[in-house]
């Protein structure tokens, strides 16, 4: 197709104009009244901000995962020399800078792990004090905060890189900062692979300090991508359908986030059965103790939902190339999988702080308005009056002429 990139970045809008100071007031008020609230909430239960601390680990862990997936996206996309994804590039760009708003977020967990963590709170069954105190080493509040520092520096570090060559490249058109993200990208790839492994299991995994899974890190990635996929759908056709971007994101770019939608259903519920069918075939009663908890008192029936919920149905839904080539029903898969992997952390967290009921809590909901309401204000702050496309991209005429085979 002989098309030429610039008529279609001339034709169409490719910044927020206007609407990025409404997004960043509306969110950011509505995220911050929502945290506000939250905390308010915290304190009736009289209990130590320990409810409180649970619900907001639940959506900083979801969040957080989304801003991970988008920094891994980007790494990929230059580590492979990928073309089809430049038009769509800066979106996931912007979400990994995220990060240094959701290193801020992270001083409630940070501050509040003796009632978050039983670990950190020195009150354990005494027939799991041995086993504390081998883990002590590792399983300690200045490491645990040493750790987290660590992985933020590594994590913010490595998306303002990508991002800042990304918009230097915009106003000098140099060819050399592609060669440049390119040489980095695999070292990247190593870097979060470690960091997000760790930080995946610190998070989530050590709320049970006795329980381990040498698979949990994986499964913290794979819950965070396959969100962050549905994210990026659901934040381009809110941006097209105000006007922006909509000549330069074509359905054929919208047909791979169906196909990166549907891989990735696939591929998380690959690892959540891996990880099920080893400790279920060992059958060794420290090990499966963290499943016999999530199998009672009505958290079982969630992890059933569960199958269906977050694998089965995006599954089906997506499996055809109609769905991936329509707008609407991309949308509704999308929604339908940030719901659905939201269920899926608050599966893996809530049950160690209410083990005899499933108890759904307005903080809950308010957790999750405050930190995506601040999540989202932050990126329409990080993304300015600048371009949402790398105008300067040397693959910018391909991805724009993309078509799938």
């Amino acid at each position: 197709m002989a098309h030429s990139q610039a008529p279609k970045l001339a034709d169409t809008k490719t910044t927020l104009g206007s609407l990025g100071p409404r997004i960043y007031m509306v969110a950011g008020g509505v995220g911050l009244v929502a945290l506000a609230a939250s905390v308010a909430l915290g304190l009736a239960k009289a209990d130590g901000l320990r409810h409180f601390g649970f619900s907001y680990l639940v959506s900083y862990a979801y969040f957080l995962g989304i801003s991970l997936g988008a920094l891994v996206f980007v790494a990929l996309q230059h580590v492979t020399r990928s073309s089809w994804s430049v038009v769509i590039r800066r979106l996931p760009e912007l979400m990994a800078a995220n990060l240094v708003v959701l290193a801020l977020l992270a001083l409630p967990i940070l501050l509040n792990l003796s009632h978050i963590y039983a670990w950190a709170s020195g009150h354990v069954p005494a027939e799991q004090a041995a086993l504390l105190a081998h883990k002590a080493p590792y399983l300690n509040k200045t490491f645990f905060t040493i750790r987290w520092v660590v992985y933020f520096v590594a994590w913010i570090w490595l998306a303002f890189y990508f991002w800042r060559k990304s918009l230097r490249q915009d106003e000098t058109g140099e060819v050399k900062l592609t060669k440049q993200m390119e040489n980095l990208s695999g070292f990247a790839l190593v870097v979060f692979a470690l960091t997000c492994s760790f930080a995946g299991m610190d998070l989530l995994m050590t709320l049970d300090f006795a329980w381990f899974s040498t698979m949990f890190g994986v499964y913290y990635f794979a819950t965070g991508f396959v969100t962050f996929c549905a994210v990026l759908t659901l934040v381009t056709l809110a941006l097209q359908s105000t006007g922006r971007l909509e000549n330069i994101v074509s359905g054929e770019h919208l047909h791979d986030y169906g196909k990166l939608m549907f891989a990735f259903t696939f591929f998380w519920a690959y690892i959540a059965f891996s990880q099920y069918m080893l400790y279920w075939y060992a059958n060794i009663p420290e090990e499966t103790v963290w499943y016999l908890v999530r199998s009672q008192n009505g958290w079982g029936r969630v992890g059933v939902i569960l199958i269906f919920f977050t694998w089965l149905a995006p599954f089906l839904g997506l499996i055809s190339r109609f769905a991936k080539r329509s707008r609407k029903l991309l949308a509704v898969w999308a929604v339908w999988i940030v719901i659905a992997q939201w269920v899926n952390v608050y599966w893996l967290a809530m049950p160690v702080f209410s083990p005899d009921r499933v108890r759904l809590d307005l903080l809950d909901v308010t957790c999750f308005v405050g930190i995506g309401g601040i999540w989202l204000a932050t990126l329409a702050l990080l993304a300015g009056n600048r371009s949402l496309v790398p105008t300067q991209d040397p693959r910018l005429r391909d991805s724009l002429n993309f078509e799938n085979a």
